[in-house]
């Protein structure tokens, strides 16, 4: 069986690509030359399935997006009292680029603005940064030298950043080198796959979900995340963490990334710039994912379980030789996920197909559409599918009677049984 996912992530980009409004980041001149109508999604899960579509194999510049994987370095290398003596955590409401310190402290509001960038980056080396941050990513990170001559070239407002920054004594290296190591980490390339893994490594706890290597130690990932929750999207934070609720952090060449605990990461690219400097097809994109997969973080699922319980070989009969399906817990995305994966990679070998929903105790909306998806094609597949459904968990589909068949699309009809 083909899986769905990538039609529906597709369909996401369909539904959100026609908006043509908002501005290219034109203050730099590399960026301003970039095609306005590149558009790509990522998704990458905690196990280590990657999802992309639209231009996901187009490699741009990681900009701001690198903020909190720097925090994520600076913390692992220094421990989070050290980092908290030089940056905050409090949203500052201002713009990203603003020249604005704690009052009192002196050091900058927090690691998401320029200001507590550079201070971050004045923590730890180029080396750090280049090799931390391709474990992130899973692959060897390469610079884009023309964005960091050109970004260089116009960093006029970062070097007074950094110079504010020394004369409080919150930075102690030489501003301008920090200026320039800072734009060279803004300068690496990478794709929404990159950075969907990337953010899956935060989502996991730090551990790459693909190599399995430890990047990062779990607690650096939960204050990270924290800060992404309330001061990634600069002084549209609050109207996208109550609108989303996803961790995120954007970036001026049009790439953002999210963060959901357990669950997955995920990456848009869209060029064009809203007036807070967040891309606003990749911002309408988050917000369908959220609405349409339940991802807002405030929505607290009960804790993630196998929706697979087992499987169990049918015998010869009234169903036929094939093979029965137990499933548990809650249908969501990612537990449907891991099904449409399984019977992706082990498809049924035989005709008949029973999914036992006996001990399912929720059918979320996109489990619900997942799992008839799932039916559908296994249906096209040559599969004869019953549903067992002793809890009328899917009382929200329309079926004739008590024991009637459940419509699964395209004229498909599957018999629906109510007691095991």
């Amino acid at each position: 069986m083909r899986s769905p996912i990538p039609d529906y992530l597709t369909e996401v980009l369909d539904v959100c690509g026609g908006d043509g409004s908002g501005e290219l980041a034109a203050y730099i001149p590399e960026l301003a030359q970039a095609d306005p109508d590149r558009f790509a999604l990522a998704l990458a899960t905690v196990d280590g399935a990657t999802y992309a579509v639209g231009d996901a194999d187009v490699a741009f510049s990681i900009q701001s997006i690198s903020k909190p994987f720097a925090y994520a370095l600076a913390l692992a290398e220094h421990g989070l009292d050290a980092v908290l003596e030089k940056v905050g955590v409090e949203p500052s409401g201002d713009a990203f680029n603003e020249l604005s310190l704690e009052i009192g402290t002196g050091r900058p509001f927090n690691p998401m603005i320029n200001a507590g960038a550079l201070t971050v980056h004045a923590l730890i080396d180029d080396e750090t940064v280049r090799r931390g941050f391709s474990a992130f990513a899973g692959r060897d990170l390469e610079l884009d030298e023309e964005v960091f001559t050109s970004e260089l070239e116009t960093a006029d407002r970062n070097r007074a950043i950094a110079f504010m920054l020394r004369s409080h004594g919150i930075v102690e290296k030489d501003a301008q080198e920090v200026v320039e190591g800072y734009t060279r980490q803004c300068s690496l390339l990478v794709t929404v796959r990159d950075l969907a893994l990337m953010a899956a490594t935060l989502a996991n706890g730090g551990v790459h979900p693909v190599s399995g290597e430890r990047v990062v130690p779990r607690e650096v990932t939960r204050q990270v995340m924290a800060v992404m929750a309330t001061c990634g999207m600069y002084d549209a934070a609050g109207d996208w963490f109550t609108s989303v609720g996803i961790p995120a952090k954007s970036g001026v060449a049009g790439g953002l990334i999210g963060a959901l605990p357990g669950q997955a990461g995920l990456a848009t690219f869209s060029p064009r710039l809203d007036r807070h400097g967040n891309s606003v097809r990749g911002v309408q994109v988050f917000e369908r994912l959220s609405h349409d997969m339940g991802m807002h973080l405030m929505e607290v699922p009960p804790p993630a379980r196998s929706l697979v319980r087992g499987r169990t070989e049918l015998p010869g009969g009234k169903t036929g030789h094939g093979w029965a399906y137990e499933l548990q817990g809650s249908v969501n995305f990612v537990g449907m996920e891991r099904v449409l994966r399984y019977l992706t990679e082990e498809p049924p070998t035989e005709a008949a197909v029973v999914l036992d929903l006996t001990r399912v105790h929720e059918v979320r909306d996109v489990g619900r559409r997942m799992l008839l998806e799932a039916v559908r094609r296994l249906v096209q597949d040559g599969h004869d599918v019953t549903l067992v459904d002793p809890e009328d968990m899917l009382e929200a589909f329309p079926d004739d009677h008590a024991d009637g068949d459940l419509d699964a699309g395209d004229g498909i009809e599957v018999p629906v049984v109510r007691h095991r």
